[in-house]
């Protein structure tokens, strides 16, 4: 089975604890304890983003080695606080060289799992209007599509996995959403927005496409299991 939580902000070595803030008292305990009770070895979850505080990949070893320990594999993508990030050799080298083998970087490629492709990318703000956003909004767009393609060569119903959400209220990232109607995608899962536990994110559809919020927090540390489109 296919599972999605995002966001889980990790700190072990970099003395960053998210349970300051409201909702997320002894999270990494909770988060252990609700992966261990639904997700099995033979499962997948995709982590679309802000995996760790760390600074760099040396500090991110002990929130990498939690996750290995947690069952099932994880497909990890980029957020706006992963600085942790590198080249995707880098990245694999020092996942080998730790004997991390649960874990895989979701970057201009895909996965195959059960019935879906796994594809996705960072994304970037909806509303940003810096002097180099274009420049931006293309490379993720490029990297949306280059992961897209990637994902209908390996055959099942491509899901795309984002960090930051494409429509958010009234608001439509037209770049991205763009490829996500050309590509005939049908449903992408988001992180990045917390607090909101209104429950108005769970799952929303605008123009064909369903949208779903799975920030760690927003789905109380539990991942959530993702269904074949209807």
């Amino acid at each position: 089975m296919l599972y999605v939580l995002s966001d889980p902000h990790l700190s072990f070595g970099s003395g960053k604890p998210m349970d300051i803030f409201k909702g997320w008292d002894n999270y990494t305990q909770r988060l252990q304890k609700n992966w261990s009770a639904v997700v099995s070895d033979r499962d997948t979850v995709v982590l679309p983003g802000d995996i760790s505080w760390a600074m760099d990949l040396n500090g991110a070893r002990e929130d990498f080695a939690f996750l290995d320990a947690l069952p099932g594999t994880k497909i990890i993508g980029k957020g706006n606080h992963d600085y942790w990030w590198a080249t995707m050799r880098k990245m694999e080298t020092f996942l080998a060289e730790n004997e991390f083998h649960t874990i895989k970087i979701l970057f201009n490629n895909a996965y195959r799992v059960d019935d879906f492709a796994v594809c996705g990318t960072r994304g970037w703000f909806f509303d940003d209007v810096t002097e180099d956003v274009e420049k931006v909004l293309k490379r993720e767009a490029g990297r949306l599509k280059t992961s897209i393609e990637a994902a209908l060569a390996l055959g099942g119903e491509p899901v795309v996995f984002l960090h930051y959400p494409v429509v958010y209220d009234d608001k439509v990232c037209g770049e991205l959403f763009s490829v996500l109607k050309d590509y005939n995608v049908r449903r992408c899962y988001f992180g990045h927005i917390h607090g909101d536990r209104s429950g108005r994110y769970l799952h929303y559809e605008y123009d064909g496409v369903t949208f779903s919020l799975a920030s760690a927090d927003f789905l109380y540390f539990c991942p959530k299991k993702v269904e074949i489109s209807g």
